[in-house]
Parts: C-alpha cells; sequence; structure tokens
C-alpha cells in the first residue's frame, strides 16, 4: 500500500456523496448509530446530522458502562443538536447472564464482554428497521482490517462511512467537524470495563498501525504481529462457510 494520506477537507464532501447514495438506492429515511463517547462513533454522528439533518438517531447504550463516556456522549449531542435516545442495557444483560447461568455452563470473561457489543447491535437493528434508517457502523480501517471488533456485534452494521481511515484520518475529520477536544484527546477505548484501551489490548499504538497500513515503514515484529492479527480474523470478515453438497 503506497502512502497516501487522506485530507479530511477533501473526503468530506465524498462521504457525504456516499451515504446519500446509500440512503437512496436502499430506499431509506436517514440512519442510526451508536454513540460511545469515543471518536470514531462521535465523528460518524456528526456526518449523519450533516447528511441526514433530523432523519438520524444516535443511541447511547449504557450496560454497567463507565458514566465518563455517557458525558462525552452527551457533550457531543449537546454541542451539535444531534437527534438521540438512551438505551440502558444493563437490567437486559444482567436478566441474559442470569438465564445462560442456569445452563450450568461457565461463561468465559470473554464471551460477557462481547454480550454487550451484540446486546447493542439487536438494540439499533430494532430502532433502525422500526424508523426506516440504515444502522451506520462506526469501525475504522484498522479495527477492521485486525478483526478487532466483536463478530455480529459493533460489525453488524448496514454501511460503514469511515471504514477506510485510518486512525490519524479518524482524528483529523473529528477537527476539522470541530468535534470537542476532549473526545478527541481520550484514550481510545471500547469502554467494557475501566481502564480498557484498545492499545493496550492490541499491544500497538494507532500510530505505528497506521504506518503499517499506510505504506509506510515498520519493525518486522510490527508487519508479523499485524499480519497475524490480519489472518486469525479472517473469520470475523466473511460469510459463514457452507458445506457444499451440489
Amino acid at each position: 500500500m503506497s502512502e497516501n494520506i487522506l485530507r479530511a477537507e477533501v473526503i468530506l464532501p465524498k462521504i457525504e456523496s456516499w451515504l446519500r447514495n446509500k440512503l437512496e438506492i436502499s430506499s431509506s429515511k436517514g440512519c442510526v448509530v451508536g454513540l460511545s463517547g469515543g471518536i470514531d462513533s462521535a465523528v460518524v454522528a456528526v456526518i449523519l446530522k450533516r447528511v441526514c439533518q433530523d432523519n438520524m438517531l444516535a443511541v447511547m447504550m449504557p450496560c454497567h458502562s463507565i458514566p465518563k463516556d455517557s458525558a462525552e456522549a452527551k457533550l457531543l449531542i449537546e454541542t451539535f443538536n444531534i437527534p438521540s435516545a438512551i438505551v440502558d442495557l444493563s437490567s437486559t444483560y444482567d436478566a441474559l447472564t442470569r438465564e445462560t447461568e442456569k445452563t450450568g455452563t461457565p461463561l468465559s470473561s470473554k464471551a460477557m464482554t462481547n454480550v454487550k457489543p451484540r446486546l447493542r447491535m439487536t438494540t439499533l437493528y430494532m430502532l433502525a428497521q422500526s424508523c426506516n434508517y440504515l444502522v451506520c457502523g462506526t469501525s475504522n480501517l484498522v479495527e477492521t482490517k485486525l478483526g478487532y471488533f466483536t463478530k455480529y456485534g459493533d460489525s453488524g452494521a448496514d454501511i460503514l462511512p469511515i471504514g477506510d481511515l485510518l486512525k490519524g484520518e479518524v482524528r483529523d475529520m473529528a477537527r476539522h467537524l470541530g468535534i470537542p477536544e476532549q473526545i478527541i484527546d481520550k484514550s481510545p477505548s471500547a469502554g467494557l470495563w475501566e481502564g480498557q484501551t484498545d492499545e493496550k489490548e492490541i499491544g500497538m499504538t494507532y500510530e505505528v498501525i497506521d504506518r503499517y497500513f499506510n505504506g509506510q515503514s515498520v519493525s518486522p515484529k510490527v508487519t508479523e504481529k499485524i499480519l497475524k492479527m490480519i489472518r486469525s480474523s479472517e473469520h470475523k470478515r466473511k460469510m459463514p462457510p457452507v458445506c457444499t453438497l451440489r
């Protein structure tokens, strides 16, 4: 991949035009997006506001979440006057966990964590289908390529408007859109538990990962780790394999 940094002022009109086209060909009235308080969902929500005006919904879905994330999501909503809703999934999560534990199967911490984005996906589709909206995902290029997402969770979406942006390009877009600095500067995190950050989990900084995907020089160790993550997560980017009999 050759070096090619995408400039926000150039690509924003392209993303907006692409969104309008997707809405038109799907005969959808607007879009729904999950709002986490992080930079990726903030950028998507503001772009949707520009394109869809009031025919959109940014949904906060706390699930035993960190209060600071909700506060930053509310800040974005107030700053840009974004149509919004709150669906607290904490009790739903607790009820599902209790019922599942009755099977006698020990539930792993990873499985318990991944339930949260899957509940959010279900919620977004319930609202989207009720409003004739598209579900707008918030994954960027790095998350998609590395498989840093929950299968049938945050990967469950109809469209991915920032899916071709590196993390640094998402930050540039956020600044171009006027998103509050405290959202831009916070450590990227899925907010699944206190102290969790993307870079700690991945084991590399986004700056280094961006360099790799932009065709710039990185260490052999980084290259090996990235290629391993791409290979091991390939199943997340494909439809389930079919046992072909004819």
